[in-house]
């Protein structure tokens, strides 16, 4: 029997990865999960993976030798180790620690390793606050918290990398992926979350500014999907949208989820200053180079969460 090959899976046993990590064994991989296990990594769901094609190597993508040494006889990776954007304000000491020199030892490792396939994981966040929409792979870069420059700048490594050692990378520029799972400690990421507990609490979600700030809200099962296929594709060096290209104003959705739960709380709102006010993709790209599109509208996707959050 020919052996399997193995995908390096860099932040692996977070959100995200739980959903990726077995569309990649569907696809025959084996995975081996990089991960910290410090922030956002799910310990007894990656437990229960564990197995022939499931290992896990308990370490910081800020150690480059521990790294190396991961990559050894790997096929591709999918680097996601990161720290969030309201964390890297509050310290961007550690979010440039991590989201930089992290970034480095991963992809100046794949490189070494001349592996066949590097999955980044970038940030809608690198628009900064669009000029227009939907937001495309080629508009106006403006990146404005550690974090989001962060992500721009392992971006410019990728690309880096490409011209000195022939690093074959994509670049996926996640919008707000929402889902089963996800933890609710990061209030811009997992605001879906956040109105559904106090929804369900019988409080009224706090919306910041006056709720016509949009966000394009793309399920977790899509963005898995979306990696998966990132993996495979026959093309390479560039950046990607994931994204469904629709608009839902934070008001919308606060209205949506109160319905879902069968609530009449109103919401309360909280004057203050946003750092982005709108967001849509352009997925054409994404559509053209990985075959994918999205595949769960915005409101089967939160009536789901809200079922799955009520059960719980």
């Amino acid at each position: 029997m020919p052996t399997k090959p193995t995908v390096l899976f860099t932040g692996g046993a977070g959100f995200i990865g739980m959903h990726v990590v077995p569309m990649l064994l569907e696809r025959g991989y084996r995975v081996r999960l990089y991960d910290s296990m410090t922030y956002r990594g799910n310990r007894d769901q990656v437990e229960s993976m564990l197995g022939d094609d499931v290992e896990l190597v308990e370490n910081d993508v800020r150690y480059g030798g521990s790294v190396q040494r991961a990559m050894k006889g790997c096929e591709s990776v999918i680097h996601f180790a990161t720290v969030s954007i309201n964390k890297s304000v509050a310290d961007p000491d550690e979010s440039i620690d991590i989201n930089m020199v992290g970034n480095h030892n991963v992809l100046a490792a794949a490189a070494e390793e001349g592996v066949r396939r590097l999955v980044y994981a970038s940030s809608a966040s690198v628009y900064g606050d669009p000029p227009s929409l939907p937001m495309a792979e080629d508009g106006p870069i403006n990146p404005l918290t550690p974090y989001c420059i962060g992500k721009y700048a392992g971006e410019l490594l990728c690309s880096f990398y490409e011209r000195q050692k022939g690093l074959s990378w994509i670049a996926l520029r996640f919008f707000n992926v929402y889902g089963p799972g996800q933890k609710t400690s990061a209030y811009y990421t997992s605001v879906i979350n956040h109105f559904i507990n106090r929804v369900r609490n019988g409080e009224a979600p706090i919306i910041d500014g006056m709720g016509d700030q949009s966000m394009d809200f793309i399920h977790v099962h899509d963005v898995a999907a979306a990696v998966a296929a990132a993996v495979d594709t026959e093309r390479s060096n560039m950046a990607i949208n994931v994204g469904t290209g629709i608009q839902t104003s934070v008001a919308e959705l606060a209205a949506l989820l109160i319905k879902a739960v069968g609530s009449d709380v109103e919401p309360i709102f909280n004057p203050r200053d946003v750092l982005v006010s709108r967001r849509a993709a352009d997925i054409a790209r994404a559509a053209d180079v990985l075959g994918w599109t999205p595949t769960i509208a915005v409101q089967d996707g939160m009536y789901e969460l809200v079922k799955e959050s009520l059960a719980g």
